[in-house]
Formats: structure tokens, C-alpha cells, sequence
């Protein structure tokens, strides 16, 4: 999945904040500014560089050779003008760092491998009634093993960190999991994060994981020029993110955007939590009140089949959840767009984008301007995405806010 100038922005080049600095002792932070010109671009000539930063033809070029050396970035055919020497563009090496990412969810786990590009190379998924500390543990445990031994031996060493997209406070959910409470209690006294950092020897990062999906639809998807939009994911319970000037806006706390609490008019008009309207956990109790088996929904997240009607009737229930919170949420910020996405299959995701904007519609506008409503473009993975994207921003490239603008 590779991110192109229309996925990761353009940089202004008299953006005054994105300049380099020729000072000895800001090479990290320059080495990252190239990085990130690179990688948003796709491919870059020296010159080209030289210009966006402001940086010397020297510094450029000393930049360019050490990340060259570190096997970063590749060089590639030599492209000749009308005139004076040819230009060199570079690209990323996809091999020049490996990125791992555990989605930790209500009903399954995964995780996925990705290459400097942001290619998932390979991903493993369990499913269990509810999550357990321990059988977390056992699987990522498992899943290094298989997923470093699968690269080559001169690669192994460039897995650059782990990633950890979560629920905060899982044992809050006990309830709408249909968990037992002992069970979920064990998460009270567990630092997955610490946990995790006993099993590899590269960093670990933990993000709740609404927060992640929201990320990956910013870092990898497909729509252009976001700067401002609600985000929804749709997974055993509904999640959001927050993106405010181009960037994933957590808030003090990390919990920006937990949109679940939000009040929706539910069943009878009485108000209930979004929650309770917009989460596969409402279908999977539709379906097990006709005596239906409901794993697919878990094992299989891009194909369901077997309860089409029963998904008709979810759809505009989670619609019209979705609706209200768009126009309630609008009437707090002006967003441009509202993203919808999750884990389940693309044509239901489009259903639910159609059935929203036509629900939203039917409220009382006035005073409000109703952003876009569109589906998001990353699916199931996008929690994993999110998470393996972590060490990859943290180690490599500068703050998505410099990667906007217009050259």
C-alpha cells in the first residue's frame, strides 16, 4: 500500500516551518524532513529537495548519502533534461524498515507485517468469545516467531517497532462483550504495552484503537487532501477519531473522538448510546436471537452470509445512529467530511455510507452545513494499519501537519 502525493499531502515550499536548517546538530530532525518529502512523493531529485527545504545543495546530498547507506532510500534511473547533468531521483527502499502491528479486539486479535512502504506483507487473526491477557500473550508470542522468521535473514534486524492498537479500559465492556466479569477484570492489572516489550527487542507503542483505524485512513487511504473529518469504525463496538488540520487530534486524555458514548435517539425515541445502534455486537445478538451461527461476522470480516435480512435491518439501524451523531457533531465543528468504515465487508460499509447520507438529510439543517459522507477505504485492516504505523512515524518522519499544503 503505497502512499502517493495525493494520499500524504504536498509540501509548500515557502512554509516557513518546514524549512531545514543548514546548523550542525539538526541532521535527525532534517534526515526526517527528507524522509517524509520522499516518502509523501513518491520519488525526489536532490534539486528538488534542495528547493522544498531550503537546505544547501551540500546538506542535501550529505542527508541523501547517509540514508542511502542505511539502505532507506534506492536510487533510480537517471532522468536527463535539455540541459546541465541528469537528475537521480530517490525512492523508498520497502525493505529499509518492517513495522509490526497487534489489533487488540472484543471478539478477534491480528497482526500484521508491514514494509517501509506500508505494504502489509503478511497478517494472522484469532477469534475467541472475548479476549484474555494470556492468550493475547501466546498469540503475538507465536506471531514474531512466524513473522520475523518468514523475512530474510539479512532483514530481520530491520523491524523497527511493534505497535499496539487496544480498547482503553477493557474491562468496562464487560456487559455489551457478554463476557464473564472475572475474565474481563484481568485486564485491570496488565501493561500489554510492558508485556509485549519483554517478547522483541524493538520498541512498543499502544494507541486505543479507534484512534489507530482513524490514523490508517489518514496515513494510507485514498482520499485526497483530508484536513477536517469525523471518523467512524464499525467493529464489535462503534469507534472514532478526530483529524483536525491534517492531524489526529487525541485530546488530553488519548480519547478524542470515542464517539460509542455519543446519545442517539434509539427504539421508542428514547435517548441511548450510539454504542447500543452502531456496532456489529447489536447484529451478532440479532442473529443469535434467530438461532443463527454468528462467526462469520468475526472469522470472516469481508464476506458475510447467511443472515442478508437481518443485515438489511441493521443497516438502518446503524444509519440512523450514524445520521445523528454526524449532524450532532457538526453543530460542534465544521467538518469537511464524515468517513465511515469497519470491520466488515466493502458492499455493506457502502450500504450504511448510502443509508446515512439519506437518513442525515431527513434532520432539521438549519444553521448546520452536513459534511460530505463517505466510506472510508482501509476496511478490516485499518486497526492493524493503524498500529504498525506507530514506530513508523515515531522512528522515521516528521508530524503529518507539515506534509499538507500545495506545491
Amino acid at each position: 500500500m503505497v502512499v502517493d502525493a495525493g494520499q500524504a499531502g504536498r509540501i509548500e515550499a515557502a512554509n516557513p516551518s518546514l524549512r531545514g536548517s543548514n546548523q550542525s546538530g539538526m541532521r535527525a530532525y532534517n534526515e526526517r524532513l527528507v524522509l517524509s518529502l520522499v516518502y509523501g512523493h513518491g520519488n525526489l531529485a536532490k534539486s528538488d529537495i534542495a528547493r522544498m527545504t531550503g537546505l544547501s545543495a551540500q546538506t542535501v546530498s550529505v542527508i541523501m548519502r547517509a540514508l542511502e547507506a542505511e539502505d532507506l532510500i534506492v536510487r533510480g534511473k537517471p532522468v536527463r533534461g535539455k540541459v546541465g547533468q541528469p537528475s537521480v531521483p530517490m525512492s523508498i527502499n520497502p525493505d529499509g524498515a518492517y513495522f509490526i502491528g497487534l489489533k487488540v479486539g472484543r471478539r478477534s486479535a491480528e497482526l500484521i507485517l508491514l514494509d517501509f512502504l506500508g505494504e502489509p506483507k503478511s497478517t494472522l487473526r484469532v477469534s475467541y468469545p472475548w479476549p484474555v491477557p494470556e492468550q493475547i500473550i501466546d498469540f503475538v508470542r507465536g506471531g514474531l516467531q512466524s513473522m520475523t522468521g518468514a523475512l530474510a535473514p539479512e532483514l530481520r534486524d530491520r523491524v523497527a517497532g511493534f505497535g499496539i492498537a487496544a480498547p482503553f479500559q477493557l474491562w468496562n465492556w464487560t456487559e455489551q462483550a457478554d463476557a464473564p466479569r472475572e475474565e474481563m477484570d484481568k485486564w485491570r492489572d496488565v501493561d500489554l504495552r510492558a508485556m509485549i516489550a519483554q517478547l522483541c527487542e524493538f520498541p512498543v507503542y499502544l494507541q486505543n484503537d479507534a484512534t489507530a483505524a482513524c490514523s490508517a485512513e489518514l496515513v494510507f487511504g485514498r482520499h485526497q487532501g483530508l484536513r477536517d473529518f469525523l471518523y467512524f469504525y464499525i467493529g464489535t463496538f462503534v469507534g472514532g477519531g478526530v483529524v483536525l488540520n491534517g492531524s489526529v487530534y487525541s485530546g488530553r486524555s488519548g480519547n478524542a473522538g470515542a464517539i460509542g458514548p455519543l446519545p442517539v435517539i434509539g427504539p421508542e425515541g428514547k435517548p441511548v448510546q450510539l454504542i447500543e445502534r452502531a456496532s456489529i455486537m447489536t447484529l451478532e445478538r440479532m442473529i443469535r436471537a434467530r438461532n443463527l451461527d454468528p462467526s462469520p461476522l468475526w472469522n470472516s470480516p469481508e464476506h458475510w452470509s447467511g443472515f442478508e435480512d437481518l443485515a438489511t435491518e441493521w443497516i438502518r439501524v446503524v444509519a440512523r445512529g450514524l445520521a445523528h451523531a454526524i449532524v450532532s457533531a457538526s453543530a460542534v465543528i465544521d467538518f469537511e467530511q464524515a468517513i465511515i468504515d469497519g470491520g466488515l465487508p466493502a458492499g455493506i460499509r457502502d450500504r450504511i455510507v448510502e443509508e446515512t447520507r439519506r437518513e442525515a438529510a431527513g434532520f432539521d439543517l438549519q444553521g448546520l452545513v452536513l459534511p460530505a459522507i463517505l466510506p472510508g477505504t482501509i476496511g478490516p485492516l485499518a486497526r492493524s494499519l493503524g498500529a504498525a504505523s506507530l514506530p513508523l512515524f515515531d522512528k522515521y518522519l516528521i508530524d503529518r501537519n507539515m506534509l499538507l499544503g500545495e506545491s
